[in-house]
């Protein structure tokens, strides 16, 4: 089975190269092409009416999608934003920025985790508590471990990791471990969401759950959501007016103890003013797979398959150091939809890459690691490493 028919755009404008960075950036479906034409339509009929039409059509549609996807059984706890981090800061920004609050996390977040709350902790706003996450097969005890002693204000953690593609399988466990209610959970999902089956209804009454397009949702950059817990009556300092929407034609309280109003919902976590061309991307993409009965299981089956051709494809080259003894996670079972291959050191990894690059084999590292990502687009016959026995 091929689903190269459904992305013949960004194939056509890549022939001459092997894309293996959807990890990073996913090409998009030509569908999304006739959403952005469509989002223009839209804005050119109802003009000044369009944030309502918005509201009332678009976002309830997404929020279904999602909901149905992550089984949290809430859609009106999904609220959208461009991007993850701002998602993440009004998390934050319900706590007393005035004083220290503890946060228990990794040493494999990704940068709009980790540069914030490295910030943050120069600051002296936060205490960070970092839990390593090698060795992999330790990780959900000593997580557990660590909230237990430290009883944190925050606890952030990836779904799958995005310097390794460690799938973590106690997400449910590591959250249900929190035993303080006041505690705010954060999984960041973006390397999950609509690349693993992912089931939150265990823990979708208490932890928030980040995620995006950019990557295996295949919609690009701008459409980043949220699900908050539902019952949240937490109040972001760092709002927008969304966050009151419907309700703006209301008299505003005079100033005081909680007159900011928020919706009572998961749009109380809303921004303000946003580009919608993503989410019509999203919509579209979401539909295709619908109409094509591409579930997340089908969609992760045929991706850990290519992975394995791949693998058997390099094994064939016996590279010096590109090859399965490097790989970081060993266990397909263990993996996302990335393969990590941790190598001497940073320098021999960018030259490798850059290398690659010249043969038309596209890739991305992270310090000392390279990694190579799969996707629907790529086929058994798309794969040829053979230039691999030109590089050192």
């Amino acid at each position: 089975m091929s689903y190269q028919q459904f992305y013949s755009g960004f194939l056509s404008a890549n022939s001459h190269n092997q894309h293996y960075a959807c990890h990073s950036h996913y090409f998009w479906p030509d569908c999304t092409r006739d959403a952005m034409l469509a989002y223009w339509d839209d804005s050119a009929k109802y003009v000044d009416h369009k944030w309502g039409f918005f509201f009332e059509t678009l976002v309830p549609e997404l929020q279904k999608r999602i909901s149905t996807l992550l089984n949290t059984g809430a859609p009106e706890q999904i609220v959208f934003a461009p991007n993850t981090h701002e998602l993440l800061y009004r998390i934050m920004s319900c706590f007393d920025m005035t004083k220290p609050f503890k946060v228990v996390s990794t040493d494999s977040e990704f940068h709009s985790f980790q540069r914030q709350a490295s910030r943050l902790e120069e600051q002296g706003a936060i205490e960070l508590i970092t839990v390593a996450t090698q060795p992999f097969a330790t990780f959900s005890a000593r997580m557990k471990a660590a909230i237990a002693e430290h009883d944190p204000h925050l606890v952030f953690f990836s779904q799958v990791f995005f310097n390794s593609g460690y799938v973590v399988d106690d997400v449910s466990g590591i959250v249900n471990s929190v035993s303080n209610d006041n505690t705010l959970i954060v999984v960041d999902g973006y390397h999950g969401f609509m690349a693993k089956p992912t089931d939150l209804s265990d823990i979708a009454h208490r932890a928030f759950y980040l995620a995006g397009s950019y990557k295996y949702a295949q919609a690009g950059e701008g459409a980043c959501f949220a699900h908050v817990p539902s019952g949240s009556t937490l109040r972001p300092a760092y709002t927008g007016w969304f966050a009151e929407f419907g309700h703006l034609d209301k008299p505003r309280k005079i100033a005081g103890k909680d007159a900011v109003q928020y919706s009572q919902d998961g749009m109380r976590f809303a921004g303000a003013t946003m580009d919608f061309t993503a989410l019509y991307r999203l919509r579209a993409v979401l539909r295709l797979f619908e109409e094509n009965d591409l579930t997340v299981q089908k969609i992760n089956d045929y991706v850990m398959h290519i992975q394995q051709q791949f693998l058997s494809e390099l094994a064939k080259q016996d590279h010096s150091v590109l090859n399965e003894t490097n790989l970081v996670v060993k266990e397909a079972s263990c993996r996302g939809h990335f393969l990590t291959f941790e190598l001497p050191n940073a320098d021999v990894t960018q030259a490798l890459a850059a290398s690659l690059k010249e043969k038309g084999i596209l890739t991305d590292s992270r310090g000392n690691r390279l990694r190579f990502g799969f996707g629907l687009y790529h086929t058994p016959d798309y794969i040829n490493l053979g230039a691999l026995g030109e590089i050192d």
